[in-house]
């Protein structure tokens, strides 16, 4: 009989459910899409009951493919979308609003209060984290201010506050599990990264009860059992992380100095540090990069808010592309960028600049340019805003050689290179593109034994293709002056 580890991979855009075999390759993978909603400018919500429902029915399909497969599973690991943010009534399992996603900017004036206030330090020292609207802490806050059904729960200690990967935990469960992992709790802006605990310092300046908070654990960890009545029959989870932790752990960066970049929706930078804590000085994010029997392993994170999303917006609101693949077709049909910049600030910046306020800005067009020329210069922005994330590295003394790359922009080998040559740095894309729902995988067969360490793991991990730089140094320089002054008329003071 073939065994298999199942990963439930619960993201921005759609939630999927990947059948993986002991080796790490993929076997089968289900995927829905679901709805976003922009209720005014700034504001990205979910249906936490449509995030619930994609997945149950994906999750449904992978368990029903396994048995077609004459296989067994043999545990589940989850990985999600982090700092989405989603409150609930214990007792009924219903939420109280919708889900208010990580790219969500309503709470900018909040935190501008807290920066008025002098916090930055307190809460950069304790969590590794800027004050930013991102993380899940002021979302909550913001639920909790403005949704009367909140107040009404607390007073009756009947209110639970989750990431999405504690929510779906919840429902896996019927209603018993209320937990989340050491990677996703350390994104909430109140999970003090050094002590391991909530902080209570931080939950007292905001005003957020501790009962509605989930306990922390490890990554790989004894999370519990699905409810039969919900997957047919029992199954263990024993594997849960947040989306960027999990590509690092799929990317086997187990060493201090590894590094891997992901291109989904956004696109995330982590650096892995080990057991030492380095504080940026560049404005990159502190993080716990992943935890194992008590102990972190610490990661520096540069944030990209818009990657893949650029390539959304590019075929759903403006209608240049049919489907995703169509910019490498249209992109190679130029020869050069003709001076024309996109600045994807559809949510504000993120790493190095972390301006909340800024827009979109395209510039450089003449009565010359057209679609082909909008396309390149989305999927350029990409690897110029990942050049930024890198100098802000090299101004904090680290200076990597290899960055291994995943996410769906990957596959687009032009803009493979295209990012090797503006960073400058050997590009490696692995064999698994699933490197996300990968890293769960590997998280969760590591607790039952099917893994024996991080090196029996790290044997999995093979090279697709290597992207070397090969752009002369004067046009490299030229195209990233050009992104500079692009990048000037998109800030916000």
């Amino acid at each position: 009989m073939h065994k298999f580890i199942v990963s439930i991979d619960q993201g921005t855009t759609s939630s999927r459910a990947i059948l993986f075999d002991l080796s790490g390759r993929v076997k089968f993978v289900s995927q829905m899409e679901f709805k976003q909603y922009f209720p005014k400018d700034g504001w990205v919500e979910h249906d936490p009951d449509e995030i619930w429902s994609t997945t149950q029915k994906v999750l449904r399909n992978v368990i029903k493919k396994s048995k077609h497969l004459k296989g067994k599973i043999l545990t589940i690991g989850i990985t999600n979308q982090r700092e989405t943010t989603i409150l609930w009534d214990k007792h009924s399992g219903k939420p109280i609003y919708n889900a208010i996603v990580w790219q969500d900017r309503r709470a900018v004036d909040y935190c501008n209060k807290l920066i008025k206030q002098k916090k930055e330090t307190l809460i950069y020292n304790k969590t590794g984290l800027l004050i930013d609207a991102y993380f899940s802490a002021t979302k909550i806050k913001w639920i909790i201010d403005n949704v009367p059904k909140a107040k009404e729960l607390i007073k009756k200690r009947r209110l639970l506050f989750g990431t999405v990967d504690c929510f779906l935990l919840w429902r896996l469960t019927g209603g018993t599990n209320h937990f989340t992992d050491a990677t996703n709790a350390s994104r909430t802006m109140l999970f003090n990264i050094i002590n391991n605990k909530w902080d209570r310092q931080i939950l007292k300046m905001l005003k957020i009860p501790e009962h509605i908070l989930p306990e922390v654990k490890d990554c790989s960890d004894d999370f519990g059992h699905t409810d039969p009545k919900i997957t047919g029959e029992s199954y263990s989870i024993t594997g849960m992380i947040g989306d960027q932790q999990s590509a690092t752990v799929g990317q086997c960066c187990f060493e201090a100095g590894s590094l891997k970049s992901t291109y989904g929706t956004g696109a995330f930078l982590l650096l892995n540090t080990g057991s030492r804590i380095i504080y940026s000085k560049n404005k990159l994010l502190t993080t716990i990069g992943f935890r194992l029997n008590g102990r972190n392993v610490y990661a520096l994170e540069g944030s990209i808010f818009i990657a893949g999303a650029g390539i959304q917006w590019l075929r759903d609101k403006i209608k240049f592309i049919k489907k995703a693949s169509d910019t490498e077709r249209l992109i190679k049909k130029l020869n050069s960028n003709n001076g024309i910049y996109l600045v994807p600030a559809f949510t504000g910046l993120g790493t190095p600049y972390w301006n909340a306020k800024s827009r979109g800005v395209l510039s450089g067009l003449t009565r010359d340019s057209g679609i082909n020329d909008i396309v390149r210069a989305t999927v350029e922005s990409v690897a110029y805003q990942t050049y930024d994330l890198f100098e802000a590295m090299k101004n904090d003394g680290l200076r990597p050689k290899i960055v291994r790359v995943d996410g769906g922009m990957v596959k687009n080998n032009w803009f493979a290179q295209f990012l090797s040559d503006v960073v400058n740095v050997k590009v490696l894309r692995p064999k698994v593109d699933e490197t996300t729902a990968l890293g769960a995988a590997f998280m969760a067969g590591l607790k039952i034994g099917v893994y024996k360490s991080l090196k029996d793991i790290s044997n999995k991990w093979k090279l697709d293709k290597k992207f070397i730089p090969k752009m002369g140094l004067s046009k490299r320089k030229k195209l990233i002056i050009g992104w500079q002054k692009a990048i000037k008329r998109s800030l916000i003071i």
